[in-house]
């Protein structure tokens, strides 16, 4: 999951206006058997439906930006390009593909591309040259645009819903708060099943408004260089252990606690009725108890769940 604070004289403004969105009833990755974390995946067709959302995405905001520029509007349009990224290989794949619209799109003649203008659509998903060529022909707008996105997703994996603004935050840790000030940030949000959004941001050309936020990202660095690496084996084990408790009322979670960061809540109990109970490492020296609040200085508080979904 994703949290974010909106509220006037953000950081991040977004392009009001500008979003295109794009809907379909198909099961391409889904979750019948709630005994089961697991989903159940038809790859082949989930990146189709992918590609396909992307597609009709992309061109519904070229549109919407296109009257409002008076202009065609194509990818430099956008300083940095971010996706929903459940692995990196398909980020690439799929800004090549907002080139092939671009390409299609446009009167220019480029030899090694311009034999796949006439390939019709539902075979352009899976034309393996096709893919190659244009992934090699937007390469350098890739590295630009789209690489310096990535750092969370190669570190941690699919986030499911959190992985777009992870490619987001990826941008300010990657680059100087100079780097970003006034840049446009063009985002695909996707989730199966399916639906799917393209809209944008527009940075502060504030400085010291910027320069604050960007410091603020600043653990993440920090955070995935003091992982604890475990063994193949040792995770496979972890796994299996996850999925037997997959669940199951009346337990007491057993792992070692102590690797976990600072401030960090886990689970230490659920019961008869599946209520949970979680505990606290720690609690930060910049966070103070207020009237209310479940949150207090001292160490190893507890607090009582009756229901969270993702733990």
């Amino acid at each position: 999951a994703v949290a974010m604070l909106i509220g006037a004289n953000a950081v991040l403004s977004l392009d009001r206006g500008l979003r295109s969105t794009y809907m379909a009833h198909v099961y391409d990755f889904y979750k019948p058997d709630l005994n089961s974390e697991y989903p159940r995946v038809n790859g082949k067709l989930s990146i189709q439906c992918f590609l396909t959302a992307l597609d009709v995405t992309y061109k519904g905001y070229k549109a919407k930006a296109g009257r409002r520029e008076s202009k065609d509007v194509d990818l430099s349009y956008f300083d940095f390009m971010t996706f929903h990224s459940p692995y990196c290989k398909l980020v690439q794949k799929s800004f090549a593909r907002l080139c092939y619209q671009d390409y299609l799109a446009s009167n220019n003649v480029t030899d090694k591309l311009e034999q796949f203008r006439h390939v019709a659509v539902e075979d352009s998903y899976t034309n393996r040259e096709l893919e190659k060529a244009f992934i090699s022909h937007s390469k350098d707008q890739f590295e630009r645009k789209t690489a310096p996105s990535l750092l969370i997703p190669k570190n941690v994996g699919n986030m499911y819903t959190a992985t777009l603004y992870s490619c987001i935050a990826s941008l300010f840790v990657n680059n100087s708060p100079e780097a970003m000030l006034g840049k446009r940030i063009g985002a695909f949000s996707y989730g199966s099943g399916l639906a799917s959004s393209m809209f944008s941001f527009t940075v502060t050309s504030d400085i010291d408004k910027l320069r604050p936020f960007c410091n603020d990202l600043s653990h993440i660095d920090h955070h995935l260089n003091t992982r604890i690496k475990v063994a193949p084996e040792d995770f496979e084990k972890l796994m299996k252990k996850r999925e037997q408790n997959h669940h199951l009322p009346n337990r007491t979670p057993s792992y070692p606690a102590n690797r976990l960061s600072q401030g960090t809540y886990h689970i230490v109990q659920v019961d008869e009725e599946h209520r949970r109970t979680y505990t606290r490492t720690s609690v930060l020296d910049t966070l103070h108890r207020h009237p209310g609040s479940p949150i207090s200085s001292k160490k190893n508080d507890k607090c009582a769940a009756h229901y969270c979904p993702h733990m």
